[in-house]
């Protein structure tokens, strides 16, 4: 009986403790649910605070400049985005670039590609395609660069006030056949990136425009630089070029490759003419004339440090520069290239061109005691060409050549004559061109082969 008396005792006991103990530790107040919610980490930074005098004058003094200092790491790491705890409330997010999967890595790219953002079925305006589908190209005459705004900035500080980039492609798929054999290849017109821009507060402007691509017949540094020149216009009517530039070695020998009519240039521009040297040149023009002269080194590509002197000359006449184009575009013009190379070279040229709306012919003759093109040759070598073309659309061009050289005057049965017709689609004027050329060529010395040449034009 004691045993159970004192058993119940030690119970009452027990309890007894047990309720002092939650005594003490209950709250003297009620709990307030708004503080505990207004304390959790991701309602912390929401709730604004009340301002009152003290608030008002802490702040004021912060905005003066107290002496107390701002740790700017402190108030960082309690923004919500950089807070730990908040991991336990928000589902954690993947951060921009990280990549859980290769699919994610692979496919990923997709996402933003979107150019009907309208989702009515057209690309949109704004996007970079859009603006490339709806620029419109129509000059054939120039070099237009199809990203030209995009690829031009203005920099406010530096001797460079205006500078514009660009990119150049042009290839082409040859299939050619002779005698029962027969040949495909795809071989580069050109692949060139270069610059043209102003410098700032002057009248001169600069060009540097270089071939990425080896070639097979120079080392790398002798083929890099294709133009690199300062040209300054502050004589009226007159342009001064100093530094490396294309020499005028004939008409079309001296035209930029992005404005041919054809794939390959003439016979005689590819033997005589198509070189750039290093000197100096002035440059005129005016409404009955225009001329071209240049003192250069003889040198081509880099070669000799200076091989010798080079005088490059060429005037064009214009009956029909004041007449505003009603009767058309004629020109009259001749050169002459002369200088010493290990050996003395001269080279003459005659040309005539004529363009009316949609037609347009030329015609070129080229004589030559000795030659500094791509090599300096030493033969006597003369030829001519003579071309035609009409603009069926203003992106249709259809196209024709007669193409003759003979490479030494003084041995007979050795002439090259050459027909080419062709098509050229100006997508984009000759910044998006297609061209298809064909070629027949006949040879006195060997056998007569046929060529086809689909090529592609890109100016970026």
């Amino acid at each position: 009986m004691n045993n159970i008396i004192g058993i119940i005792v030690f119970i009452l006991l027990f309890i007894s403790s047990q309720n002092l103990v939650l005594a003490q530790n209950k709250p003297e107040k009620n709990v307030n649910t708004e503080e505990i919610r207004l304390e959790l980490p991701e309602k912390r930074f929401l709730q604004q605070p009340q301002l009152t005098p003290e608030t008002t004058s802490g702040t004021q003094d912060i905005e003066a400049g107290s002496n107390e200092d701002v740790n700017i790491e402190e108030i960082d790491d309690e923004l919500p985005e950089n807070n730990n705890e908040l991991q336990s409330f928000t589902p954690k997010k993947q951060k921009h670039g990280d990549v859980e999967s290769n699919t994610e890595s692979e496919f990923s790219l997709f996402d933003n590609f979107n150019l009907d953002k309208n989702n009515d079925n057209k690309i949109d305006e704004d996007t970079l395609i859009g603006k490339l589908i709806n620029r419109d190209i129509i000059r054939t005459d120039i070099p237009t660069y199809l990203l030209a705004p995009e690829l031009t900035f203005h920099p406010k500080k530096g001797p460079v006030s205006k500078v514009e980039f660009f990119g150049a492609y042009n290839g082409y798929l040859s299939s050619s056949w002779d005698n029962g054999d027969y040949d495909t290849s795809y071989d580069f017109g050109f692949l060139q990136v270069g610059a043209i821009g102003k410098i700032r507060g002057t009248k001169t402007d600069f060009k540097v425009l270089v071939n990425p691509r080896p070639s097979s017949e120079r080392n790398y540094m002798q083929n890099f630089f294709a133009d690199a020149y300062l040209i300054n216009s502050s004589i009226p009517h007159h342009k001064v070029v100093v530094g490396y530039s294309r020499n005028q070695i004939g008409k079309e020998g001296g035209s930029s490759s992005f404005i041919l009519p054809f794939i390959m240039r003439s016979q005689i521009s590819r033997n005589f003419g198509s070189t750039r040297a290093l000197g100096v040149r002035l440059i005129g023009n005016y409404d009955l004339i225009d001329y071209n002269f240049a003192f250069n080194s003889s040198d081509r590509y880099f070669r000799d440090w200076f091989a010798g002197p080079e005088f490059t000359g060429w005037v064009d006449f214009k009956p029909l520069g004041k007449t505003d184009g009603r009767y058309g575009k004629l020109i009259i013009g001749g050169g002459l290239n002369a200088g010493k190379n290990h050996t003395d070279y001269t080279v003459g040229s005659l040309y005539l061109g004529y363009k009316y709306k949609k037609l347009w012919t030329s015609f070129e003759y080229g004589i030559a005691d000795g030659y500094n093109g791509s090599y300096v040759v030493d033969k006597k070598a003369t030829g001519f060409y003579g071309t035609i073309g009409y603009k069926i659309h203003p992106r249709l061009q259809i196209i024709g050549r007669f193409d003759q050289f003979d490479p030494n005057r003084d041995i007979s049965g050795d002439l090259r004559r050459e027909y080419t017709a062709g098509i050229n689609y100006f997508i984009k004027g000759q910044a998006l061109r297609l061209i298809l050329n064909y070629i027949f060529c006949q040879n006195q010395n060997t056998e007569d082969s046929h060529r086809f040449l689909i090529g592609t034009q890109i100016l970026l």
